[in-house]
This record gives C-alpha cells, sequence and structure tokens, in this order.
C-alpha cells in the first residue's frame, strides 16, 4: 500500500473503486468522484480506485493514489484502520453505504458523510417513514415481505380495500418499492388493483422486502442541503426527470434549481426531515412530491439520501461557494449560500450529460 499523510483525507466512490464495467453505472460514479475531487483540490487526498484509473489518477497533484483490483468494503476491512478521516461516495444499494460506515466508524475514522445509524434510517424507506411519520406529510406506507406461497397478494389487496375504504369517492392507485433501492430502481404503480398479479414476483422474488404506499399525482422534486451538528441548510430545490412507462418508474436526471411556488414549503419540509434523524451529516438529498390535488399539504416527504447525489456535480457547476470544502471546514453557517445559473443533468445512453442551460 502507498505510504500515506498523517494530515491526508481518504477519499473514495464505491463503484470506480470496486472495479464496475457497466457504463450506465460509471459514468455517473465519475463524474461524482472527479467532482469530489477537483473541490478538495487544497487538501492532500489519498484516493482508492481500482487499478485501470492509474493514468487518470496521475493529473493531479494533491492526490496519492491507492490503487486496488478487489471491492472497496473488503479493502477497507483490512486497511481502514490506517486512516485518521475520510469523506466518500456510495449508493445505498446491498446496505453498502451502511456497511462502509459501519467500518469507518469501528476503526476510529472521522467521517465527513452521515453516521451509519443515520445511513440505516435513511436506506430503510420504512424506517424512514416511522422516523418522521408524526412529523410530516408523507403518503401513506406499508411495509411487506414476498412470501414463498403467495400471502402477499392477498395482503395488499386487503390493505388497498382498507385504504380505498377511507377516500371511497377517490380511485385509489399504489406504489410497489423495493425497501431499499436507489434512483426508481424496480418501481411499479399498480393503477387498478384488480391488475396485482403473481407477475410482481419477476420483480420482487420471495423474500424480498418492499413497501407498498399511496400513489399520490404530483411533480417529482428533490432538495440538496447540507447538514451539520443537527441543523439542515437548504441549497437547492431541483426537478427530478422520471419516466412513466408500462407502470414502471425510470429517474432520466434532472434540472436545477427549479422554480416552483411551494419551494418555500419544500425547503421547510427537506430541512424538517433531516432534522428528525440523528447524525447526518455532509451532503444529503431528500426527494419530495410537489402534489397536483393537496391544498392541505402541498409538499409530501418521499424519501431521505444520505449521501452525495447527482444534483452535487450540477450544484459544482454554478454555486457561488465550494460544497465539499464547506463540508470539510464545518462553515456552512458563514457561507453566502448563492446559486448562478440553471444546470441540466441528463442519462444520455450510457453516460451522464451536464451542461448549464
Amino acid at each position: 500500500m502507498t505510504n500515506t499523510n498523517d494530515d491526508s483525507i481518504l477519499v473514495f466512490e464505491y463503484f470506480t473503486a470496486s472495479g464496475e464495467k457497466d457504463r450506465c453505472i460509471i459514468s455517473e460514479a465519475e463524474s461524482l468522484l472527479f467532482s469530489l475531487i477537483d473541490d478538495l483540490k487544497d487538501y492532500d487526498l489519498d484516493v482508492v480506485v481500482n487499478e485501470s484509473y492509474e493514468n487518470v489518477m496521475n493529473k493531479y497533484d494533491n492526490v496519492n493514489p491507492i490503487l486496488i483490483n478487489t471491492d472497496i468494503i473488503s479493502w477497507l476491512e483490512e486497511n481502514a484502520s490506517k486512516f485518521k478521516r475520510a469523506i466518500f461516495i456510495s449508493a445505498e444499494m446491498d446496505n453498502a453505504l451502511y456497511n462502509i460506515t459501519k467500518i469507518l466508524e469501528e476503526n476510529n475514522v472521522y467521517i465527513y458523510n452521515s453516521s451509519s445509524e443515520a445511513c440505516l434510517i435513511a436506506s430503510d424507506k420504512s424506517l424512514t417513514y416511522e422516523t418522521v411519520s408524526n412529523a410530516l406529510p408523507q403518503p401513506r406506507t406499508f411495509r411487506f415481505k414476498i412470501d414463498s406461497k403467495g400471502y402477499w397478494k392477498r395482503a395488499i389487496t386487503n390493505l388497498h380495500k382498507k385504504w380505498q375504504a377511507e377516500d371511497p369517492l377517490t380511485p385509489l392507485k399504489l406504489i410497489i418499492k423495493p425497501l431499499i433501492g436507489v434512483d426508481c430502481e424496480d418501481i411499479v404503480i399498480i393503477d387498478d388493483i384488480d391488475d396485482l398479479s403473481y407477475d410482481l414476483e419477476k420483480i420482487f422474488p420471495p423474500q424480498s422486502r418492499i413497501i407498498v404506499q399511496e400513489f399520490i399525482e404530483g411533480e417529482d422534486v428533490s432538495v440538496s442541503l447540507i447538514c451539520k451538528d443537527g441543523n439542515a441548510t437548504p441549497i437547492s430545490l431541483n426537478k427530478q426527470f422520471i419516466q412513466l412507462k408500462n407502470d414502471k418508474e425510470t429517474y432520466l436526471g434532472g434540472m436545477l434549481p427549479f422554480k416552483s411556488e411551494y419551494e418555500k414549503e419544500a425547503f421547510e419540509v427537506a430541512k424538517k426531515a433531516c432534522e428528525s434523524v440523528d447524525g447526518l451529516k455532509g451532503f444529503v438529498g431528500v426527494d419530495l412530491l410537489i402534489s397536483k390535488n393537496d391544498d392541505i399539504y402541498p409538499v409530501y416527504l418521499l424519501e431521505i439520501n444520505s449521501r452525495f447525489a447527482t444534483p452535487y456535480v450540477g450544484l459544482k457547476k454554478i454555486a457561488n461557494f465550494n460544497i465539499a470544502k464547506t463540508i470539510i471546514e464545518g462553515n456552512i453557517d458563514e457561507i453566502d449560500i448563492s446559486l448562478d445559473g440553471e444546470v441540466e443533468f441528463k442519462k444520455q445512453g450510457n453516460n451522464l450529460d451536464i451542461r448549464r442551460i
């Protein structure tokens, strides 16, 4: 292993460190990692990447590249104790975000990301719902396990019947999601309960854990925030581009900042959501829904993402302050938060296209 500097910061991104080959995944991962490295050009960095990135890392004067040919979790289990502090990027699938954070905590590494407990709550949509259930408007939510005998179908049908009885004049649609998922992954909409079939097991095989929610018509948005010491500071409201096709949702990208008459309400909901979960820290995203037909609750909380996400790459292009440096220095209270312009990010084939608009 390459020698490290006691004052350096350990930096890595899950997919680029683990040797992921899928270009659809890796293009977004590279954008996030390179943006983070660029933001931290004033610091000495120990950057862990797959050995295929050797030539790319050599262009950075402040980077000590650590080249590996294994997955990042296995590497951390062997090497995390050699570092004092870290900031990293990882998604939630297979509890990777939680597991990585836990390894760093157990090795007494100071992290500029959220705590493992906060990551666990945010990653699990049911835990998020329960944690903030009395504080903010959320779609009605119920947790299920797909059993091998098919009893789940009757249970979801009975749940629909119960919820529909509470408002019999408004046809009720359901949305089914994996308990832990990323970017609209495996999200299914049930327009009519009679359409619910055992074909669902092709997406969620037996033993899968899912949540069932009421489907609320509206506009998909998110809020990017910086969290520190139990306080959350909104940076921007972001529009999400989500394609609905064959009753399945697909995340295509977004634009920011998004102008909405409900920006203030969106910021308030996102801020309160973050401050309801102990241990959230650094860059955090909150997915929201601006309802089309609800005058009482115009903004609904959908989920919390306790991690760097794609809007960070867009914000880096238009923010009048350095987001990552602000997180490291912990001086968000002293920063004039402002954005100069608008940016759009879209998935184009296997690439992530980011441009000013």
